[in-house]
């Protein structure tokens, strides 16, 4: 019953929503006809990812040349704000991912320009937002709105006020969002991968989004395990990237060469 009134609310929600309509009619299509593509390869990929796997410090290190300090140590009153606010918020999202990971992304590089899908509380844009900070840098958020919890004000919540002018959040799609941040932005320092988790819409949005990547930018894409997207486009690409395991899933890092 529960999950026959999420679909329910997210169908509503949809419906109250015309520019939503083109991503409403891309997932009925993807549910009826696609549901197995996107998990294509989900089995190599795992074996892949087990075997080349780092911890985060490590891959840091192996990466950025850099030794890597926790959140904990780096920003601990931001990080006890963002936790305070996660708790009081009154809608479930995905919660903190590989923050050293891509706030080293950012130091790195020297980042002026991150592009990220997903946002969710908005823990991986408060990671970049405080690298992007010191170098009045931008932020280029893609996320959907959560509809069937009617959540689309608590999207990126966890982002304090002062860092708001350094972010533009696209609350659409990514097949909407991503052309209007491309035509913002012409090189990219630092993406971060974090929304659509099927074979299809990983590999269309690689596409989009590593042509944009300078040299020497770092590229990230959360949850490479569910299937062979990122093994599979930087086979295609001729690049090595790092595996990292984080918390029992894997992510994908590379450095532009």
């Amino acid at each position: 019953m529960n999950e026959l009134l999420r679909v329910s609310k997210t169908l509503i929600g949809y419906l109250k929503r015309p520019d939503l309509y083109p991503e409403l009619g891309r997932k009925i299509i993807k549910n009826i006809f696609n549901r197995k593509s996107a998990f294509k390869g989900k089995e190599k990929t795992l074996l892949w990812a087990s075997e080349n796997a780092l911890n985060q410090e490590d891959a840091i290190k192996k990466l950025f040349g850099i030794e890597m300090k926790s959140f904990v140590e780096l920003f601990p009153s931001e990080l006890q704000l963002a936790q305070k606010t996660e708790a009081e918020c009154p809608i479930k999202m995905g919660g903190a991912g590989a923050l050293e990971l891509i706030f080293y992304a950012c130091e790195f590089t020297k980042a002026q320009n991150v592009v990220e899908t997903g946002v969710a509380y908005g823990w991986s844009s408060l990671a970049a937002l405080l690298s992007l900070e010191k170098r009045k840098g931008a932020l280029y958020s893609s996320d959907m709105p959560y509809l069937s919890q009617d959540g689309d004000r608590y999207v990126g919540c966890i982002v304090p006020e002062n860092l708001k002018s350094y972010w533009k959040l696209f609350r659409h799609a990514d097949k909407e969002s991503l052309p209007k941040i491309l035509a913002e932005v012409a090189e990219i320092d630092v993406v971060h991968y974090d929304s659509d988790k099927a074979y299809e819409g990983m590999m269309w949005a690689y596409s989009q989004l590593y042509p944009r990547l300078r040299k020497g930018g770092v590229f990230i894409s959360d949850d490479i395990n569910d299937n062979s997207a990122f093994q599979d486009f930087c086979e295609k690409n001729g690049i090595e990237p790092t595996v990292v395991d984080f918390e029992g899933k894997y992510i994908g890092v590379f450095v532009k060469s």
